[in-house]
């Protein structure tokens, strides 16, 4: 989660602490509209324990929608 506030911070030159708090809001906007199976996931990617390459979970789930 830290590289995203830092992308934030960087391309709209905002402060980190608000930042932080726009990215709190869009991640908890994001979880509130997925499946549960793939909202209980988003916590686990956005720290880095699930690989997003992997085939499995939020991943694997991610990478059907978009078609790859």
């Amino acid at each position: 989660m830290e590289q995203l506030i830092a992308m934030v911070v960087e391309k709209t030159g905002i402060s980190e602490e608000a930042a932080q708090g726009a990215v709190d809001v869009v991640i908890s906007f994001v979880k509130e509209k997925l499946p549960e199976p793939i909202s209980g996931q988003v916590d686990g990617l956005l720290s880095g324990e699930i690989d997003p390459e992997g085939g499995g979970g939020i991943g694997g789930a991610l990478k059907g929608m978009l078609g790859d």
